[in-house]
């Protein structure tokens, strides 16, 4: 078989395997590899810039690390000079402990089939992350729900696309805050087994994810490979706090996986300059990964960006403009600097529906996202209004273009089979290859193929009812939950995560009242 036609039986496999009522069990998950030149828009003077401006601000101005001081101390063992709860760190300290974390690492799955490879050239597509809200066609917007939350989750596991399940695909509000990261924890390993994230909106949480992850995986095996990934988000500017510190620190010393972003809006968490914004941001992430590696040297990071840009007119924040998509390619290149995965991008938008705004802004993001070769793209699918909202047919529509861009890290084949010369033979100049031998044999495969777009011309369309993508995407959503099947699961296993899961509930509830632990929402 040559390869022009192996990637077309590959294509096919997984059209077929997309279609609703299909079946997704075994089907093996991998991360797109991403063929294309990488983009870069700062020299190598640039971003050596970049890098001593970070390693100042380390030095001279330093991070906060509010209310945890067990972290103030492991700084302080390790080589920084702490005054109070501002840590102040030199370069040479800091880079030992960032050049102990490895360029690549495997996260587990529940399904071998769809371990997956973070770093280098490959490119991860994971779900919208944290919104309180839910949107869609026939409702609007409201609270997000536990049932939301496992629709999210079917839909994910049903995405060829989506190569990892996330982790709060949206806050189940109709739950209580102290015992909610239990249900979503139990949905990502019983509605799925795509590679989950864990819960770190208090260190006791945290816990519990490793300890359901050391049921399902054994704890011995997640020393060696993670099974659990976790975002871990600066308080910009230039602060940690004890709920991410404590989070991160279970994570560490657990040996898993840790995505440690800082959460900026530029012209409001930072100075209004890309240049400033983007030495924080190197700064801030370095922080927290060189911390990682004091607790446990060999810790898999991930570095990352949430970066937008405050409009300076109404202090919303924007999505898709040129300084963000700058300021993306730019942090894959400090990333790279430190050889570490880097995190960043998705199908951003500030738009309240999936509308024309929603288009523009998240096309514009994502195009960049493939350009800089992100390695583990957050809210590749369903985020609307700056992500306070998971809408269900944003989510489809941008499933398409994932599609797209993993149609398009493929590169273009330069084998015989594609150069066509039987079909030059067959036809003669002045004719037309629509009936050559050669294109009927690629007739399935040459492009590709829409799902949630329409090419019929205007008449075809208008006589079949005017549908636009935002109801076409609303009816495509409901046929993949209602064809969904969960994946199978071993009954005791299953019956192990229940048991802990109710322990857990009933332990959270026979506390005493106190105030509620803090809500997601993180970048």
């Amino acid at each position: 078989m040559t390869m022009a036609q192996d990637r077309a039986t590959r294509r096919r496999e997984r059209r077929e395997a997309q279609r609703p009522g299909a079946s997704h069990r075994h089907r093996t998950v991998q991360g797109l590899l991403n063929r294309l030149p990488i983009t870069t828009v700062l020299s190598e003077e640039g971003v050596e810039l970049i890098h001593q401006a970070s390693m100042r601000l380390l030095r001279d101005t330093g991070i906060l690390v509010l209310d945890y001081p067990a972290a103030l101390e492991t700084f302080r063992r390790n080589g920084a000079t702490v005054e109070g709860e501002l840590v102040r760190i030199e370069a040479e300290t800091l880079l030992h402990f960032i050049s102990q974390a490895p360029a690549t690492f495997i996260q587990l799955a529940r399904d071998p089939a769809k371990n997956l490879e973070i770093g280098g050239r490959h490119v991860i597509f994971a779900p919208v992350y944290g919104p309180p809200f839910v949107g869609g066609l026939d409702f609007g917007r409201r609270q997000a729900t536990l049932e939301d939350f496992h629709n999210f989750a079917k839909l994910t596991y049903l995405a060829e696309h989506l190569h990892h399940n996330g982790g709060t695909l949206v806050e189940p509000n109709d739950v209580d805050v102290r015992e909610r990261h239990l249900d979503m924890l139990l949905a990502h390993l019983t509605l799925s087994d795509k590679a989950f994230m864990g819960s770190v909106t208090h260190a006791d949480n945290a816990r519990d994810t490793v300890a359901m992850a050391e049921l399902v995986f054994g704890a011995e095996r997640i020393r060696e490979q993670p099974a659990v990934l976790s975002l871990i988000n600066a308080s910009s500017p230039l602060r940690f706090d004890d709920r991410m510190f404590g989070a991160l620190e279970v994570y560490a010393r657990a040996r898993q996986a840790v995505l440690v972003t800082p959460f900026i809006i530029a012209g409001a968490m930072s100075p209004s300059t890309l240049a400033a914004t983007l030495a924080q941001q190197n700064a801030e992430a370095l922080f927290g990964i060189a911390y990682a590696q004091m607790l446990n040297p060999g810790t898999p990071v991930i570095y990352g960006s949430f970066l937008a840009n405050i409009d300076m007119k109404s202090g919303a924040p924007c999505f898709g403009t040129p300084e963000d998509n700058l300021a993306l390619l730019a942090g894959a290149q400090m990333a790279r600097r430190y050889n570490l995965p880097y995190r960043s991008g998705g199908n951003f938008t500030a738009a309240r529906i999936p509308d024309a705004q929603a288009g523009y802004e998240s096309a514009a993001t994502f195009g960049a996202t493939l350009a800089a070769n992100v390695n583990f793209v957050l809210h590749a699918a369903g985020w609307l209004e700056g992500g306070l909202i998971a809408g269900y047919e944003k989510f489809v529509l941008d499933l398409e273009m994932c599609a797209m861009m993993a149609r398009q890290v493929e590169g273009i084949s330069l084998t015989e089979e594609d150069f066509a010369w039987d079909a030059y033979a067959e036809i003669p100049p002045g004719g037309h290859f629509l009936g050559a031998q050669h294109t009927l044999r690629h007739y399935d495969t040459a492009f590709f193929n829409h799902k949630a777009f329409t090419m019929d011309n205007y008449e075809k369309w208008e006589a079949e009812g005017s549908v636009d993508a935002y109801r076409r995407a609303n009816g495509l959503y409901k046929e993949m939950l209602k064809a969904y099947e969960a994946p199978p699961i071993d009954p005791a296993l299953r019956e192990q995560l229940e048991a802990f899961v109710a322990h857990r509930r009933h332990e959270l509830r026979a506390r005493l009242p106190r105030t509620p632990w803090p809500t997601g929402g993180e970048g």
